[in-house]
């Protein structure tokens, strides 16, 4: 995890597209004004930060369309595609779906059906607080059904020489990559959320705030555990004129995450969002989510053994482990 930002997220609207764990639950249009789009845009260029984008399902006005081609950028909602629940088919070559556990158990089948279409499909689980235990071997099962595409394709499409995922690549050619199950496989060190730290999110308001889900929480009204200065829903870390301001902003860092730091499930999103949902610590995940980011973990580990018997070798061992929350077996 890089200790400094490298994106700017702007939310060009409160209806802008939900594409992580958070559902967006405003309804009513309020576009960025132009002079707010103007200043953010300057703060990332000032700041040397790549620009994400985040539409609404709507058009923008051509003034604006100017303005953010001034800029090197990507587009959510449009360059990625975000989609809620399985489609039948997808445009574009960039996808996230967003599923609940239920939906990614129960249509494994047809999201498998989808990765010859794609170079890039991300799962994002929408429900992971109601995840139990019970559903594990479900889940686990899903995995590696997924699993088994993927690495049919991988072996169909690419060889040693031709794709940087196996160790020799000359860095070309496409394949297939699954954020669950390929990420692990090339991963060296945690490469998480990294909300607050590697990226940052200027809203409509024209307000930073770590990530979308915190300014739908403001705009909710549900109060902000976070910041004990205040007693409201306030969750804004600065604005555009003041610049960025994240009180102990260390505590969102991987080192100080004593169990993180120590976990190889390197691929896991540690969403912020998430962990003060569920366990009242922006920095610690709770029993939900690292039980599923290691189920994944293992299922990358099963797709790494199969790649190596066919003669595709991605370096990086990944070793076998005996548990899957790693509280189980904290050292006290």
């Amino acid at each position: 995890m890089k200790p400094y930002l490298q994106y700017l997220v702007i939310l060009l609207d409160d209806t802008s597209v939900a594409y992580c764990h958070a559902d967006n639950p405003l309804t009513e249009r309020r576009l960025m004004p132009i002079e707010t789009l103007r200043k953010a845009i300057r703060f990332g260029m000032k700041q040397n930060l790549m620009i994400q984008y985040v539409y609404p399902d709507y058009d923008l006005p051509e003034e604006y369309n100017e303005l953010i081609e001034s800029i090197d950028h990507v587009k959510i909602g449009r360059d990625v595609r975000v989609y809620n629940g399985v489609p039948a088919a997808v445009a574009g070559k960039n996808v996230v779906l967003r599923l609940t556990t239920g939906e990614f158990i129960a249509r494994q089948y047809d999201i498998a059906a989808l990765l010859p279409q794609v170079e890039r499909l991300n799962i994002c689980l929408t429900d992971i607080a109601a995840f139990r235990d019970e559903q594990t071997e479900d889940y686990k099962k899903a995995l590696g059904t997924i699993g088994k595409v993927v690495a049919n394709l991988l072996t169909k499409q690419v060889s040693d020489t031709e794709h940087p995922l196996f160790e020799g690549a000359g860095g070309v050619g496409a394949g297939v990559s699954l954020n669950l199950l390929t990420d692990r496989l090339v991963l060296t060190e945690m490469h998480n959320c990294e909300a607050g730290i590697g990226n940052i999110t200027v809203a409509p308001n024209g307000k930073f705030y770590l990530c979308p889900a915190f300014y739908y929480d403001e705009r909710m009204g549900i109060s902000n555990r976070m910041n004990h200065t205040t007693k409201d829903a306030s969750r804004s870390v600065g604005d555009v004129d003041s610049g960025l301001n994240i009180p102990n902003r260390q505590l969102l860092q991987i080192d100080h995450a004593p169990l993180c730091r120590k976990c190889d499930a390197y691929h896991c999103h540690r969403c912020i969002w998430l962990n003060d949902r569920l366990t009242m610590d922006a920095n610690t995940p709770s029993h939900q989510q690292c039980v599923l980011a290691h189920l994944e973990r293992n299922a990358s580990r099963e797709l790494q053994q199969t790649l190596a018997a066919q003669g595709l070798h991605t370096g990086n061992e990944i070793p076998e482990i005996d548990y899957l929350d790693p509280f189980d077996v904290r050292e006290e």
